[in-house]
């Protein structure tokens, strides 16, 4: 396989993507929650609001994808997410702005979130023609992610350094005007869609009852739950583990996130070289695997070199992973059902975070910030362990 094979997606004009705008909006949050509470638990509950409002409503949305055109889906959560981020804009620059806004704000993000996430990846092997290039394309959306959550807190930070949290949500806001031109420009084939009179409950249903019997679809999400609810010590813990373990300061947070990243983009580009999908159930065991020896083996370094280079190694694993589920699920599952079984992934890692983050802070008061992140380590081995046994029916 040639490194120039990797852009093979690209050559489809309907696939473009770009999310730095939506970092720096992230980033522009939190400064802003934080500059005006001075509280932690503003910035927690915060990110509560956001993730509950997008839980309430990804399977139904996952529904209406299967119902609707997602295309049309995504126009809509991209015009609204385009008006929210200038609204927010406004108030800011017009010192207009509290708290409860912000947080009213975070619900309605939230529910556009939602609403976008199982479209967009219902939406996504209908823009890339040629199947083949499915995993390529899926790939490539990864390292469009990881770049994004690279450069964009980067430029979020100059920005409200020099013009405040108002540009970085006006520049998100504007951001959205080729995302919206591109999708206006997209030209799909007609596809089927679950008939329109069925109940929403029942059309719910019947995905869930297809995810239960497709042994593969099955497998895919389960590890996914556990990975995600064993992972999420990680994440919340991260900065203990900087000042406490590792003795640093926010520099040191700062070289373990980006640790993370490159290890995640790394991961990304070389999937990204890869065609067909051939092996995906292997690879995203092996990924699992990895993001889970990783995390283990973090949780007991002092070496902050260390610790650096196995986070690399997890965040390769963890993208290996989640993106050959991705593939795995697009390519598998049948078109009039992709909405609901991609709303039911997307679930199995946003739904699952908040209760592993919950756990995570219990059990690092109770047994130490080290051991939860290991036992967390231990549950994703676990889970890794079934998957492998599953797909390849020993069990």
């Amino acid at each position: 396989m040639t490194v120039g094979c990797m852009w093979t997606a690209l050559r489809w004009r309907n696939y473009r993507i770009s999310l730095v705008g939506s970092f720096m909006q992230m980033v522009g949050i939190s400064w802003l929650v934080y500059r005006l509470t001075r509280s932690e638990i503003a910035l927690g509950f915060y990110s509560f609001l956001a993730e509950l409002s997008s839980v309430a409503v990804v399977l139904f949305a996952g529904v209406l994808a299967d119902r609707t055109n997602p295309k049309n889906i995504l126009l809509s959560t991209n015009i609204l997410a385009m008006l929210l981020a200038c609204a927010l804009s406004a108030l800011v620059f017009t010192d207009r702005m509290d708290i409860v806004s912000i947080f009213a704000f975070g619900c309605f993000l939230g529910l556009v979130n939602g609403f976008d996430a199982p479209a967009r990846h219902a939406l996504l092997p209908d823009m890339v023609e040629d199947r083949s290039d499915l995993r390529n394309a899926i790939a490539l959306y990864s390292l469009s992610l990881d770049a994004a959550r690279l450069v964009g807190p980067a430029l979020a930070g100059m920005v409200i350094a020099s013009w405040g949290e108002g540009m970085c949500f006006l520049a998100n806001g504007v951001s959205y005007i080729m995302v919206i031109i591109s999708l206006f420009s997209l030209r799909l084939r007609p596809l089927p869609r679950i008939a329109v009179h069925e109940n929403m409950a029942c059309s719910l249903s019947e995905g869930i009852r297809y995810v239960c019997g497709h042994r593969s679809v099955r497998a895919v999400i389960l590890l996914v739950v556990c990975v995600s609810f064993g992972g999420s010590p990680v994440a919340v813990l991260m900065p203990v583990m900087a000042a406490g373990v590792l003795k640093g300061g926010p520099q040191t947070l700062g070289i373990l996130l980006a640790s993370t990243s490159l290890g995640a983009l790394t991961g990304a580009f070389l999937l990204s070289m890869k065609r067909g999908t051939d092996g995906l159930k292997h690879t995203m065991g092996a990924g699992a695997c990895l993001y889970c020896l990783g995390t283990a083996a973090f949780s007991q370094s002092t070496w902050l070199t260390l610790s650096a280079a196995l986070l690399a190694l997890a965040g390769f694993g963890i993208m290996i992973m989640m993106a050959s589920g991705n593939t795995l699920l697009l390519s598998e599952v049948a078109a009039d059902k992709r909405g609901r079984v991609m709303s039911l992934f997307t679930l199995s890692f946003m739904g699952t975070v908040p209760f592993g983050s919950l756990c995570a802070g219990i059990l690092a008061k109770l047994i130490g910030t080290q051991t939860t992140i290991a036992s967390g380590a231990g549950v994703c081995i676990f889970g890794a362990l079934l998957f492998i046994l599953y797909t390849s029916k020993r069990l």
